[in-house]
């Protein structure tokens, strides 16, 4: 990659990150009944337990994503999502690697999510399959759901993810 991607942990106030979190609701809403969207809006986001981060490719968004603790140790990732015009550069396996990062730093010992099960999401999967993610059953307050897969990952606080 020859671009430069900057990362760093936003506050939902600007135009840009709050643009590519309601684009990423609207595909959520496009391609998943209401019931089974489990995507955060920006009042979720702005939660204490949620830290949200965004990266920049010059002065424009590339992606977001963030993670919500559960407790001490625990957290799910939500919100990741790469701007339309950034697809396909390593932006996304960027940004979860900065996500493990800064999950491992904050006591953190295990990652979990909840991502769809159609057609639409096999690329989500994929990248979560090749992280070291594995399917598990429902977590939280998750039931089971055709239109759902859960994942988790350990992090080992000893190594780092980011050249996955």
């Amino acid at each position: 990659m020859t671009e430069s991607l900057t990362i760093v942990r936003d506050d939902l106030t600007g135009a840009a990150t709050r643009g590519l979190i309601a684009a990423h609701l609207a595909g959520m809403l496009a391609n998943t009944p209401v019931e089974s969207v489990h995507a955060l809006d920006l009042t979720e986001l702005q939660h204490p337990s949620v830290r949200v981060y965004s990266a920049w490719v010059g002065g424009e968004i590339a992606a977001v994503g963030a993670f919500k603790t559960f407790d001490t140790d625990r957290a799910e990732l939500k919100s990741m999502r790469v701007a339309d015009a950034f697809l396909g550069r390593g932006w996304g396996r960027a940004m979860l690697g900065h996500l493990e990062r800064e999950a491992r730093d904050a006591g953190i010992r295990s990652l979990w999510l909840e991502t769809g099960s159609g057609p639409d999401f096999v690329a989500a999967r994929r990248l979560y399959e090749s992280a070291g993610f594995s399917y598990c059953p429902p977590f939280g307050d998750y039931s089971l759901d055709p239109l759902s897969v859960f994942m988790t990952r350990d992090l080992d606080p000893a190594s780092e993810s980011a050249g996955r």
